[in-house]
């Protein structure tokens, strides 16, 4: 899953209007209105604050825009667009718009928040998450070079070591890998390491 990294902003001037974007990674549908309602109370004053997002965490699928106000389809689709084209989850943006007291037209809209959605995610940075499993390795201190360089090499991390008696790491690995990075090991060492799930 595709989501981000932490929050982001951008601020764009059309024809001195100004919009301010705002993108932030969220757990559920009740964060994403939460977020909404505190970007649009931080700028009450302005003329419209358009709002998009999707949430899919697996059991529930969300996907909602408001163009508060903006003719129809011209502002908070475009931003839905922009997180959906970006293969984003579990994302919501908000752009606020202060009317600077020229008219855009329906495509300058559509372009205008768009464009200020797009720099905000930029802004926050893109994160691929994805589900994982742990297990346990232990082995003698001689080994702790290979052992570490194997886990690496096949994109897992240790998260957790112990170096009592021998060392053990607590090894984390994409849901689905643990099987194979453990016989790997197995052969790597010549069958000196021991592993086990974690619990």
């Amino acid at each position: 899953m595709r989501t981000l990294k932490g929050v982001g902003t951008a601020r764009l001037v059309v024809k001195k209007s100004v919009f301010i974007g705002y993108a932030s990674p969220v757990k559920n549908e009740e964060e994403a209105k939460a977020f909404i309602a505190k970007i649009k109370a931080h700028h009450g004053d302005a003329n419209h604050n358009v709002s998009a997002y999707v949430i899919n965490d697996g059991r529930n699928f969300a996907v909602r825009y408001d163009d508060d106000g903006e003719p129809k389809g011209s502002a908070g689709k475009p931003v839905l667009k922009v997180i959906q084209n970006k293969g984003l989850s579990n994302v919501v943006v908000v752009v606020t718009r202060y009317f600077g007291g020229i008219k855009l037209g329906y495509g300058g809209l559509v372009k205008a928040y768009g464009e200020t959605a797009s720099r905000a995610i930029e802004n926050a940075g893109i994160v691929e998450v994805y589900e994982t499993e742990r297990f346990q390795v232990t082995f003698p201190y001689s080994l702790f070079h290979t052992v570490r360089e194997t886990i690496e090499k096949a994109g897992a991390r240790v998260v957790g070591e112990d170096y009592s008696g021998s060392v053990t790491f607590t090894v984390e690995v994409r849901k689905g890998e643990a099987e194979e990075l453990m016989e790997f090991l197995m052969e790597k060492t010549r069958g000196k390491v021991k592993v086990r799930g974690s619990p």
